[in-house]
């Protein structure tokens, strides 16, 4: 394991320790661990294993998903730009979300949201297998998932324009802000399985990503098959970004932003891109989740406008360094 895979591993250790240990309750480092390993009697046991671990689990499951889908995505389609919303698959779990509240199903049974979240999500892999077919290619790929977004977002517009209430409006803005407060080990539950089956198909795909980087022909002389391998990662990443969208709503940037940053210290292999921008995404979620909480705590700033505000200006800077070098890649 090299030395940046160590460091992005502790890192991410660190901070999902202290994510556990950061909270209104004023419960300190030493005490919460002991509570959270050996339980006992009083309130402090309850907060730690149904309020912050699920918390923490859940903000490293979905950093390390974004992180991972945005660098399979940028290699494959060998575009710089491409993220997880790209494919239009979290669009459609958050019209499915806006959906749930809209008709107050959210209100009314407690999954009722993630799972309307999640059959979006799955609607969505249907219609962009409809649209992009079986024989269309990357471009094919890119083109129904921003016609797929176009679609969802819409449906989201309609949503809000349509709400029958100022406060399902509200709920509805405030849900796609995007938030990891007051999850349980039942969102965990709900979200961990499927988004570890698409991450081990992504991190199968690091050597394939590998090949395709000399071109499609070179890749299919070496075995590599460009349509298995396109919908192994469609369905990878809607694995992932589905469910991550179902139970923290959107958050954006951290596909985008984490690879590009991690690209010049570990080389531009995706296999070797893969793991560490998955650790790199979990690290950069955690440690805006702790964030929103230390950072005006009583006005519950949201965890996607954090990540925007953070990612932009990165994002940003980064193009500025590459037309400093005078261009992409």
């Amino acid at each position: 394991m090299s030395r940046l895979m160590i460091a992005l591993t502790l890192l991410v250790a660190l901070l999902f320790i202290l994510s556990l240990t950061t909270g209104p309750a004023g419960i300190g480092l030493t005490e919460g661990l002991h509570a959270l390993i050996l339980g006992g009697d009083g309130p402090m046991p309850i907060v730690m294993r149904e309020i912050r671990l699920p918390r923490a689990i859940l903000g490293l499951a979905v950093g390390a998903g974004l992180g991972l889908s945005g660098a399979a995505l940028q290699g494959y389609l060998r575009n710089p730009l491409a993220e997880p919303g790209l494919i239009g698959v979290s669009g459609m779990a958050a019209l499915g979300a806006v959906i749930a509240i809209h008709s107050g199903l959210s209100a009314s049974a407690a999954l009722g949201l993630p799972l309307l979240a999640l059959a979006g999500a799955a609607i969505g892999v249907g219609v962009l297998m409809l649209l992009a077919g079986p024989r269309g290619g990357s471009v094919t790929l890119i083109l129904a998932g921003i016609a797929l977004s176009a679609l969802a977002g819409a449906g989201t517009q309609l949503m809000l324009n349509l709400s029958p209430n100022p406060y399902a409006a509200n709920e509805i803005v405030f849900w796609l802000m995007g938030s990891l407060a007051d999850r349980s080990m039942v969102h965990v539950g709900l979200a961990l399985p499927p988004m570890i089956l698409g991450a081990l198909i992504l991190l199968r795909s690091g050597r394939a990503l590998d090949a395709l980087t000399l071109g499609e022909s070179a890749a299919a002389a070496m075995g590599v098959s460009p349509g298995r391998l396109r919908w192994l990662l469609v369905f990878g990443v809607a694995l992932i970004v589905g469910p991550a969208t179902a139970v923290a709503g959107a958050i954006g940037f951290v596909g985008l932003v984490v690879p590009h940053i991690l690209r010049p210290l570990v080389g531009a292999r995706p296999s070797r891109l893969l793991p560490a921008s998955a650790l790199g995404g979990g690290a950069m979620v955690l440690a805006a989740d702790i964030a929103v909480r230390l950072i005006m705590p009583e006005r519950d700033l949201k965890l996607g406008v954090l990540t925007a505000l953070v990612g932009a200006p990165l994002f940003l800077h980064l193009i500025w360094k590459t037309r400093s070098r005078g261009g992409l890649g």
